[in-house]
């Protein structure tokens, strides 16, 4: 089977609980020193999405391990938009994904809006109350099963970028935390993490 580039969108509005429950007191200062910092939901397993896919629980949780290696490194940006293409292009990076946590089947993050030419864009349509997802960009293979495609084990997650097209309808970004205030490639070093991730 060989691999194509697979593209996933979701937003997520809060719930009654709100989201400033969901920021670390880190993030909350941030925040109150004029950082863009919101949650956000940026993917979900063993659902059929948008597009037709299901992301099995197994093969996304064993992604998002070999992910938190650039989240924990300060690499895991995005871009404004989704191109057609595997490599991120750093003069279009708008936010970087800076926490990731598990709820459920839902993936959630904080997102952190960079101060570059494409993150002013996404805040200047944030603080415009444009609503907006983030969709997943990952390479991967496809193997169709009653009548939803499957995503296979071969799956590498790239990023998530931030996008207007819904798949995942009636979900929207968290903003209610922030209202008041406000050619990435994948190292030696990286593969051979994912190669040992897939070992154990």
């Amino acid at each position: 089977m060989s691999k194509t580039l697979l593209r996933e969108f979701y937003q997520l509005k809060c719930d009654d609980r709100g989201c400033q429950d969901l920021l670390t007191e880190s993030e909350k200062k941030q925040v109150s020193e004029g950082a863009l910092i919101f949650p956000a939901k940026l993917q979900e397993s063993d659902a059929v999405n948008g597009n037709g896919r299901v992301y099995p629980h197994n093969v996304l949780t064993r992604e998002v391990k070999n992910y938190m290696k650039l989240v924990s490194e300060g690499r895991a940006i995005g871009e404004c938009d989704h191109p057609d293409e595997s490599v991120i292009n750093l003069k279009n990076a708008s936010h970087m994904v800076s926490r990731l946590w598990w709820d459920g089947k839902n993936l959630l993050g904080s997102i952190k809006v960079l101060n570059t030419p494409s993150g002013n864009v996404l805040r200047g349509l944030y603080e415009s109350g444009v609503m907006f997802g983030f969709s997943s960009r990952a390479l991967g293979s496809l193997k169709e099963d009653k009548g939803s495609q499957i995503v296979q084990e071969d799956l590498q997650l790239i990023c998530f970028d931030a996008v207007s097209e819904p798949s995942a309808p009636g979900a929207y970004i968290m903003r209610e935390n922030v209202e008041r205030s406000l050619n990435q490639i994948f190292t030696i070093g990286d593969k051979i993490n994912r190669a040992l991730n897939n070992i154990l």
